[in-house]
């Protein structure tokens, strides 16, 4: 099995070429930010951790669980606050991504497992996957993605680029490019020459 990291640049598309792979090989596929909600709910010691951290204001009334929006709110520009946050919940993500490797690393069904997240490189992730790939697009067509997809204004745009790595940073850190600048089209058939080396089985598989 062939563990790899997929990371990018806000509206680089790293979801287009994630669903591509999910239905045309044998992989197990996991998002960095989905895994951190599930750690994070009711029950799971993530869960507690932050409720003794931020308080029971925190929670959704009606539910209990941990509201999103409202911790966003708590640690929205408060740094020292969001670093106590990260210190909890990323050792979480990290050990449920870690168990679920071993599961995969015993399973013949599974050629390959992909992981994703847009601070893979930060998160110390590098030492943990076979390789890193970096999707990039270049800036205009980002912009414009994230403008007609998600309506987010030049301001806030610039906001979330700047918090990121640069494209130098990327490229340093990742052992493969896929230039997802022009159509999804060219993007799969980097893909497809790139994993001809590690699989021979494709079809639509299960994505977790």
């Amino acid at each position: 099995m062939r563990l790899i990291g997929v990371t990018g640049g806000v509206g680089a598309g790293k979801s287009s070429i994630l669903e591509y792979i999910s239905k045309h090989y044998k992989c197990r596929i996991y998002l960095a930010d989905e895994v951190a909600h599930l750690v994070k709910e009711k029950g799971e010691n993530c869960y507690y951790r932050l409720l003794e951290l931020l308080g029971e204001e925190v929670l959704e009334t009606e539910s209990g669980q941990i509201d999103k929006k409202k911790m966003a709110a708590m640690i929205f520009r408060d740094d020292e606050l969001l670093e106590k946050v990260n210190a909890i919940v990323h050792p979480e993500v990290r050990l449920y991504l870690e168990k679920r490797v071993e599961e995969a690393e015993n399973n013949p069904e599974i050629e390959l497992l992909f992981i994703e997240a847009a601070l893979l490189i930060e998160a110390g992730y590098k030492d943990m996957v076979d390789e890193m790939w970096y999707i990039y697009a270049n800036e205009e067509v980002r912009r414009k993605r994230l403008k007609e997809s998600r309506g987010y204004s030049d301001e806030k745009i610039t906001q979330i680029m700047e918090a990121q790595l640069s494209e130098e940073e990327f490229r340093l850190s990742c052992d493969f490019v896929i230039d997802n600048s022009d159509s999804l089209r060219k993007s799969y058939k980097q893909i497809k020459n790139k994993l001809e080396a590690y699989t021979w089985l494709e079809g639509k598989k299960n994505r977790n």
